[in-house]
């Protein structure tokens, strides 16, 4: 259920600034229904740990995807990402709240993670800012970052010598990753496209 980021945050700028092309004839501005498979099939090309499936499944499922431009695509996939990350916040809250469903070293963890999460949260919000301001090399440092901090989160359920505990947030990990993933193909590729300046604003109806 994607409430609150991207019908609060994000609403106004998708709809009124990335559906319009800015460049007549330039592949960012051009609008392609094809545009989804496209990017999706190109950043799997070009990565091992790409997800071509869950890129297209992933954007596919946000109706403004099909009428928006490769920044808009960006956007949204920051958007599910920051959604993905507020929704974890929440699960892990409720399975610390579980009490005895866990081992000590299983809920120090899950501690662990939610620290890591909210920073996330924050550093999704930030990126996004960043992006808008077409300042892609932070942009990127900061997507790339939550990609680590995923791992991070993963990585602490191995206790000591190689004993595994098994993580109830590989999926959200796993998840997060993998829209970070297609977030950060994406603004590479807008790197190598020569932009023109960003309009951002909401127009009234």
């Amino acid at each position: 259920m994607w409430h609150f980021s991207f019908f609060s945050f994000s609403f106004c700028f998708l709809l009124f600034f990335f559906l319009v092309p800015h460049q007549n004839g330039s592949p960012v501005g051009t609008i392609s229904a094809d545009l989804l498979n496209q990017t999706c099939k190109k950043c799997a090309d070009e990565s091992t740990i790409f997800s071509y499936n869950f890129c297209l499944t992933s954007l596919q499922a946000i109706p403004v995807s099909h009428a928006t431009n490769l920044q808009g695509l960006a956007i949204v996939a920051m958007e599910l990402a920051l959604e993905n990350a507020t929704n974890t916040v929440s699960t892990i809250k409720e399975l610390l709240n579980g009490g005895g469903a866990f081992d000590p070293f299983s809920i120090a963890c899950l501690e662990g993670c939610l620290e890591i999460y909210l920073d996330v949260v924050s550093r999704l919000v930030n990126s996004i800012g960043v992006f808008l301001s077409e300042n892609y090399d932070t942009a990127d440092a900061w997507v790339s970052a939550v990609m680590d901090e995923t791992a991070t989160c993963e990585g602490g359920f191995k206790g000591e010598e190689g004993a595994i505990v098994p993580s109830p947030l590989t999926k959200e990990n796993y998840n997060l990753f993998q829209l970070c993933d297609i977030a950060l193909c994406i603004i590479h590729l807008l790197t190598l496209i020569p932009q023109a300046p960003l309009q951002v604003g909401c127009v009234a109806p």
